[in-house]
Order: C-alpha cells, then sequence, then structure tokens
C-alpha cells in the first residue's frame, strides 16, 4: 500500500543500486520495451479523468480509486526504470521489484482542496519547464553515456544512476501533484530524496 519512506514530501522514489549489469539485455533493450510499453499506455486508458472529476464535483478521492492509480503509477515507474537502464529485471506488472514508489493516500477533507485540479496543470508550469530540460539531458546524454559503459564496462557510473534516478523522482512528484492529485502540496524543485 502507499506508505510514506519520509515525511518531507508526500511522495517518495528510489531505485536499487546494482553494481554489475546485464550487457545482452542492455545491448536489446529497446526492442524488449515494445510489449511492456504497449501494457503500460493501455493501463493508463481513462484513469485519471474519473479523479479529477470525482474531487471536483464530490470532493472525494475514494481509496479504490486512488489505489488504482497508485498501481498504475508504480508499473509506470518500473517500465520507466527499466527504459533508462536502471534495473536489468523486466518491469512486473504487480511485483515491486527494485523499483520504489511511496504516494500518501490523502486525506480529501483536510488535504484537498477540490478546486485545485482546475488550476494545478498551471501552478505546475515551471515545473513542466525543469523537466522538459532535465528529460532532454537524461534522455540525450546520461542514458546514451549509461547504455555505453554498461555495454563497455559492465556497470552503471553511481553519480549518473544518482541524477537519472533523482530526475525520475522529481517527475513522480511533479505527476502526482498535478495528474495524481495525491497532493496540493507544492512539489520542491529538488532531485533529492
Amino acid at each position: 500500500m502507499a506508505t510514506n519512506m519520509n515525511d518531507a514530501y508526500p511522495v517518495q522514489f528510489d531505485v536499487d543500486y546494482s553494481e554489475s549489469r546485464n550487457r545482452l539485455t542492455t545491448f536489446f533493450r529497446i526492442f524488449l520495451m515494445i510489449p511492456i510499453l504497449i501494457l503500460m499506455l493501455l493501463s493508463q486508458v481513462f484513469l485519471g479523468l474519473p479523479v479529477f472529476l470525482m474531487i471536483l464535483f464530490r470532493g472525494k478521492y475514494p481509496r479504490w480509486m486512488f489505489d488504482a492509480q497508485f498501481e498504475s503509477r508504480k508499473f509506470q515507474a518500473r517500465v520507466w526504470a527499466y527504459a533508462s537502464y536502471l534495473v536489468d529485471e523486466y518491469p512486473s506488472t504487480d511485483e515491486e521489484q527494485s523499483v520504489h514508489l511511496s504516494i500518501e493516500y490523502p486525506d480529501v477533507e483536510t488535504e484537498l482542496n477540490r478546486f485545485m485540479p482546475l488550476i494545478k496543470w498551471i501552478l505546475a508550469i515551471p515545473h513542466y519547464i525543469v523537466l522538459i530540460v532535465l528529460l532532454i539531458i537524461r534522455v540525450m546524454v546520461i542514458d546514451i553515456i549509461a547504455w555505453l559503459l554498461i555495454l563497455i564496462l559492465g556497470r552503471y557510473p553511481r553519480p549518473l544512476f544518482d541524477f537519472s534516478v533523482g530526475v525520475t523522482r522529481y517527475g513522480e512528484r511533479v505527476n502526482a501533484y498535478v495528474f495524481l492529485l495525491a497532493t496540493d502540496r507544492y512539489p520542491p524543485f529538488s532531485l533529492s530524496a
């Protein structure tokens, strides 16, 4: 279930670091990703709109809706961790594996403003700009360097790994604020835990 790893922010993300990496699956990762990406995209269809409408019109966020959204986010986090070479394990649809995402279930009446979903996407514009820059750096530089170093050395250098995990952590916090609607606390501009 959604438990809090740290009291600092209601969304936490981390990936277990592994010293040695599988060169063969790293080399063919782009092809191995196709089936799991299709499954991930299908799992996202129609999950966000009901939550938005429920909070806006009823001021409620039923636990079962949150749990469905949360489990979908955890699955997506495993897929993206695999895609960006953070893990070698093929993403499971239901097991945590070595990717850890924690999102606190909100008390809608005291922690969420029912009209915030209407403006959160506007308030998050500075985060989108920062995330776009960070994702371009990660995908165009870090992931390519990591791919090459894993193929040559058989390992993912820890500083590059930490940066990639930090970018994903930051993205998860912004996603929980804007789309999952799990918190009204503005996400910090930080890659750290």
